[in-house]
């Protein structure tokens, strides 16, 4: 037998008052929980259909929300770009909602030449609600402003995903379908000339391909409108080395933008 169990109502009662004291008011389990995974199920509960009562002689049939064909009908709802934003912050069946701090929507000029579509908001982002604010915001600025681009006068940039995924983990597939509405009614909305996809995510979402290292700096089609992936500026700072090809890349951009004038 234990000690605990040896103890008297006053003893247990005086132990349980000094741990108060010490500050541990709340109860710990013996193994973590994970709020992410109960939020979800909580979620589930909630949007799992409810029968109604059956009316005599007639079927009772389950009715179920399909997240991509609700994105879609949000998405061609708006006609403004602010009307898009709006639409994106009622929409309620993408989890990642739920554990971020802001809608992570657009920075730069509404109606540039150039769009840049990112991957999915980092912790900075989260915190401020804009797209590349922290390192990797600040080297992504030191490539535009090499080729005379800038997001305070001819730069227009946004993400694959508005919300910060948890610890900043990869978007699931599921997650990159039920927001591609959105991202596709932004970019006609913005209509762009030129679209640079960073990153290997936002090329999968764009493309329907991976391997970044294959696809950058070769030309492609995405949403109608000519399209040139490089790397993401975070992978830029892991490996510096890969800088040279994303200067050829910005090289390219800013060859195929004055192509326009």
């Amino acid at each position: 037998m234990d000690s605990a169990s040896d103890m008297d109502w006053h003893a247990a009662r005086a132990a349980l008052e000094w741990q108060l004291e010490l500050g541990a008011d709340e109860c710990i389990a013996d193994a973590p929980v994970d709020r992410f995974a109960a939020e979800i199920e909580a979620r589930e509960a909630k949007a799992a259909p409810v029968a109604a009562a059956p009316v005599a002689g007639q079927a009772v049939t389950a009715v179920e929300q399909d997240p991509v064909q609700e994105a879609e009908r949000a998405a061609a709802g708006a006609a403004t770009l602010e009307q898009l934003r709006e639409a994106m912050a009622a929409f309620d069946l993408c989890d990642l909602r739920h554990g971020a701090r802001n809608l992570v929507f657009c920075d730069g000029v509404p109606g540039a030449k150039v769009m840049i579509v990112g991957e999915a908001p980092g912790r900075d982002e989260d915190r401020q609600g804009k797209p590349f604010v922290g390192r990797a915001g600040q080297l992504l600025d030191k490539m535009l402003a090499a080729i005379g681009l800038s997001r305070s006068e001819n730069v227009y940039i946004t993400n694959v995903l508005p919300w910060r995924p948890p610890q900043n983990r990869d978007p699931r597939p599921a997650e990159i379908a039920m927001i591609k509405p959105f991202l596709a009614r932004h970019i006609a909305l913005a209509d762009p000339d030129l679209l640079l996809i960073v990153g290997n995510i936002s090329c999968n979402a764009l493309l329907g391909k991976t391997g970044i290292t294959r696809l950058r700096g070769h030309w492609a089609e995405a949403e109608g409108r000519p399209a040139i992936p490089t790397f993401h500026p975070a992978y830029l700072l892991r490996q510096p080395q890969a800088k040279r090809e994303a200067w050829a890349d910005m090289l390219a951009l800013s060859a195929r933008l004055r192509a326009l004038k």
